[in-house]
Order: structure tokens, then sequence, then C-alpha cells
């Protein structure tokens, strides 16, 4: 049959990424505490495309995901060689997020149930490999402003810290996670009875941030960890006042700025 997309093409344009988008893939994926946990990830792939290739080949980057059953980083790096093999590309990338359950403790009844956090990873192979992971937590936040201002209560939400990172050892996702609660007004839990909420609110109120606050504190903390090469902050406050949502971003390098 004829191979269309191997055609050569003469406009003389190279594509930065061709490939396929939102494949749906289960997957396991290394959990600190249980071993391992089953999810479903969303996964994209990728190549350049020379200007003078007209097309790529679609469902060999399927072909290449039917090997990956384990999350790891070397599953992540033989599909990216392999994808650089067969689609004849000078770089390939994957892009996949993924629902990751952690079990938790109420803070005062001690009633475990299970927060999902959105799971990231990022990897491109061109000469080198690079693997980027990250993590989107929800967590509590409590204005200072409104606490200072009011003369009782003060507006509080939920908020979202995103934390993205390259490291030279192992890091969990567990390790980012709990980098990310800690540094909010509080935790967010699935189960909480009322001597829990009491805990809750009180804790936050006693333990007010900001967003940009929040984004430091854990920048911070990121900059101490001396496994950790590279790392990306966001958090985002998702206002119960506003019509708005407030946020604030760091990324490794500030303290070159901050001379």
């Amino acid at each position: 049959m004829k191979d269309v997309q191997s055609e050569r093409d003469e406009r003389r344009v190279p594509l930065k990424k061709v490939g396929v988008k939102n494949i749906e893939w289960p997957l396991k994926v290394l959990d600190k505490s249980k071993g391992y946990q089953h999810t479903v990830a969303r996964v994209s792939l990728s190549v350049d495309l020379k200007h003078y290739m007209r097309g790529t080949h679609m469902s060999r980057f399927v072909e290449v995901l039917n090997d990956l059953e384990m999350l790891s980083p070397k599953a992540l790096e033989d599909i990216l060689a392999k994808i650089k093999e067969k689609l004849q590309a000078e770089s390939s990338h994957l892009e996949m997020s993924f629902p990751y359950f952690i079990w938790k403790d109420s803070p005062v009844s001690g009633l475990a149930s299970p927060l999902k956090i959105e799971a990231i990873i990022r990897a491109e192979k061109s000469a080198e490999s690079a693997i980027t992971m990250g993590v989107s937590v929800p967590v509590h936040t409590l204005c200072p402003c409104s606490r200072e201002i009011s003369e009782s209560g003060a507006h509080n939400q939920r908020a979202v810290v995103e934390i993205y990172v390259r490291s030279r050892k192992m890091i969990w996702f567990e390790n980012l996670v709990e980098i990310a609660e800690k540094n909010a007004s509080c935790p967010i839990y699935t189960l909480l009875k009322r001597p829990d909420e009491k805990f809750v609110t009180e804790r936050a109120y006693q333990n007010a941030k900001f967003v940009e606050d929040v984004t430091r504190d854990v920048a911070l903390e990121l900059e101490r960890d001396d496994r950790i090469e590279w790392y990306r902050v966001e958090v985002t406050s998702f206002e119960s006042i506003h019509n708005h949502d407030a946020f604030a971003c760091v990324e490794k390098g500030w303290l070159e700025d901050a001379d």
C-alpha cells in the first residue's frame, strides 16, 4: 500500500511536535506505602518532524506505548528511545497525567480516607533525556488581610499547589504532596467529622497565608533539597469572595534575580 506519510514535502517547514494526544492508558504506579496502585493515565506522545517529511506514522506511537505497564524512569526512557528510532526523529516527547490517591488520617478522629491528587510526568529525549515530575495538590488557604480587618472570621477557600521538579535521585509523589500541604494554611481531607472540622478551621485561622506566602514557602523548602536540580511552583486560590482566582508562581533561579 502506498505510504503517503513518507512522501517528500517541499514547503520546508519543520514541525516541533507531531503526534497523538489524550490517549487513556491503564498504568501501575509505584506507591510509597502500598507498593503500587493502579490508575488510568492520559498520555500524549510526539516527535519533531523534519521539513522534508510530509507526515508521521501515528499508529507507531501506540505500538510503542503497548510496552508500558509500570511507570518508571527506565520505562519512560525506553519509550522515548523507541519512538525516536521508529519515527526517525531527532527528539521525542511524552506527557502524561493521572489521578493518584494518598490515604490520610483525619486530624482528630483518625479516620482514614483517600485524597486524590493529580500526578504529572513530562519527558523528552534528544541527545540526552530529561524527565520532569509534578503534582497538583488541593489545599486550604485563609486570607491574612481578611483576618486582620474583620471583627470575626476571615474568608478562606480551597487552593491548588502545583509543583514540578527535575531531580538527581528518586522523589516520591508523596514527598511533593507533603511539601505542598505543610506550607498551606491547612491540608485538605476527604473525610472530616465535627471535631476534625473544628481543628481544620481553627488551624487555618491561626495560619493565614496569601498565595504569595504559600508559593515562597514551598520554593524555600525545594531550594533546600539537594536532590532537586530544577523546580517550578504555582499556587492558585479559588477565591470565595471574589469572582476571580488569585495565583502566584516562581521558578528556580530566583536567588540570582534577588541578588
